[in-house]
């Protein structure tokens, strides 16, 4: 966990962007990111350089070759070791005109995140700024990966809390109940295919830390983890540098973040290629026939990019794969023929698992669309017995713009390392969802539905056309009222009406 010392750094250089003109906080998280890689590539040479002072082989594919760039700069004064010791206007001199230029043409420490420095601006408005900046980004340990995955996190949160482009923003403890519903093993192959920041993706990869911490002793899995388990897609090239930037601090080696147009491209080449879809897609609203893969409205014709993106995840689910994603409430009970077709494949042609009712709010203060995560296995062949569905009317947060937190940080997720009452439940739904996900097959299959969650046949859901909003079968349990007879109301008016008239006898009298 970062320090408080660490967090007033990272807000006084906040500021300091913001006075210098930058106001939009990805460009900030951008130009911070750029400084983060520079300097993992120095660490990256000094590592193969050590190993090179050991065996006495020379280094293969180093990244700053001997000699001088294009300019005349020694590619040495280029490394981070070099230019974080010199004076503030020297230093603004590397790193714009030299560093900079050096990124763009770098192929160098063979990750997926070099691919994305092809259009690397350097926009940082002046020497003292850049200083301070670097001194900062010096101040991490980075081998810590708590810690510089806990500071890139915090610079993230203020993408949200800034005002701005807060649309790539799935809060964290969403994402975390989402991840903890699902479980994901190390053998899995996980893909998020509007990754934005990497938010699911990181939070798969700590989940598997966590879980399956013997799993890194195996070669074969730990290569897995690093290369080939995540994947994931964005067309915006300042959120694929950003993604992978969060990957890499949180200890994920090479994640495959590439640039695609998710639902514009034909994913023929990725079909049934995922064991597992984690994703919070965007609801644009409507896409041009032109513009969509064609392979996609094979299968439901629509514009609606949030069915789209439902078929989409079934095309790039293996048989067996499980899918959590995020939807607006339409897609539940839309009445139109794709928003029918879509629900009838999850239910008859395949799995579906869950939904779960999210409260509205949870996306403040830059949406108040109200939401539902629906969980559902990809089978080819049904296999929908009973939906489990639950209400959630809390998630541990106010559910005003402000979005303050209602419980102290140890009672907040859905794993609370405080101990949790039923009082805390009123304030945070989550750790009850994910207990009750567990009991879905068992205990849940009892409840009766006017509780806060249980299950509905799959009859009873063909029944009603299909519809999965969670009020077309919660029972409301109207409290039983005690009505007095009516001839003992009527006595208690006559004798009313009696005080009345007496009352009103010695008013006059008084007034006589």
């Amino acid at each position: 966990m970062i320090t408080g010392e660490l967090k007033g750094r990272i807000d006084r250089i906040w500021d300091a962007f913001w006075s210098g003109g930058i106001s939009n906080p990805l460009e900030v998280i951008e130009q911070i990111t750029y400084l983060l890689f520079i300097r993992r590539l120095d660490d990256l040479q000094i590592l193969a350089e050590n190993k090179a002072t050991r065996t006495g082989a020379p280094i293969d594919r180093p990244i700053y070759p001997e000699g001088a760039d294009p300019r005349d700069r020694p590619y040495k004064e280029l490394r981070w070791s070099h230019f974080k010791h010199a004076e503030p206007s020297e230093m603004f001199e590397i790193v714009g005109q030299h560093v900079f230029p050096f990124l763009r043409t770098l192929g160098g420490d063979g990750s997926t995140y070099s691919t994305h420095m092809k259009d690397a601006r350097f926009t940082v408005p002046n020497a003292a700024l850049l200083s301070r900046v670097v001194d900062m980004v010096d101040s991490v340990p980075m081998d810590d990966r708590d810690t510089k995955g806990d500071l890139y996190e915090y610079m993230l949160g203020k993408i949200a809390s800034a005002g701005h482009n807060g649309q790539f923003r799935t809060p964290r403890h969403i994402i975390q109940l989402m991840v903890e519903m699902i479980g994901p093993g190390p053998d899995d192959t996980i893909c998020d295919p509007a990754c934005g920041t990497a938010g699911f993706l990181m939070q798969a990869s700590e989940y598997i830390r966590r879980k399956h911490a013997d799993a890194f002793h195996d070669p074969k899995r730990n290569r897995h983890f690093h290369h080939e388990m995540f994947h994931g897609f964005d067309f915006d090239n300042t959120m694929l540098r950003v993604g992978s930037m969060n990957m890499l601090l949180h200890g994920v080696e090479n994640p495959v973040i590439e640039y695609r147009d998710s639902l514009a491209q034909s994913v023929s080449d990725e079909a049934e290629k995922y064991s597992v879809i984690l994703a919070n897609p965007p609801f644009a609203g409507s896409l041009d026939y032109e513009s969509t893969a064609r392979d996609l409205l094979q299968v439901v014709k629509t514009k609606k990019t949030e069915l789209l993106f439902l078929v989409l995840f079934l095309r790039l689910l293996k048989p067996g794969g499980q899918a959590a994603v995020i939807v607006p409430d339409g897609v539940l009970f839309g009445a139109t023929k794709a928003h029918k077709e879509i629900r009838r494949m999850l239910v008859d042609d395949h799995k579906l698992d869950g939904v779960v009712k999210l409260p509205t709010g949870v996306f403040k203060p830059y949406a108040s669309v109200s939401t539902a995560i629906l969980f559902f296995t990809k089978t080819n062949s049904g296999g929908t017995d009973n939906v489990w569905f639950y209400e959630m009317t809390a998630d541990g947060f106010s559910l005003d713009d402000k979005r303050a937190p209602l419980l102290a940080d140890g009672k907040l997720g859905p794993t609370p390392s405080k101990p949790f009452t039923e009082s805390d439940h009123a304030k945070n739904n989550l750790p009850d969802v994910l207990a009750r996900w567990a009991e879905r097959k068992g205990a849940e299959l009892k409840r009766g539905r006017s509780e806060q969650s249980f299950c509905v046949s799959r009859d009873d859901i063909l029944a009603q056309d299909y519809d999965l909003s969670v009020n077309r079968y919660k029972e409301i349990v109207h409290e039983e009222v005690e009505y007095r007879p009516p001839l003992g109301v009527l006595a208690d008016l006559e004798r009313l009406e009696g005080e009345i008239q007496r009352a009103m006898s010695d008013l006059k009298a008084m007034l006589a």
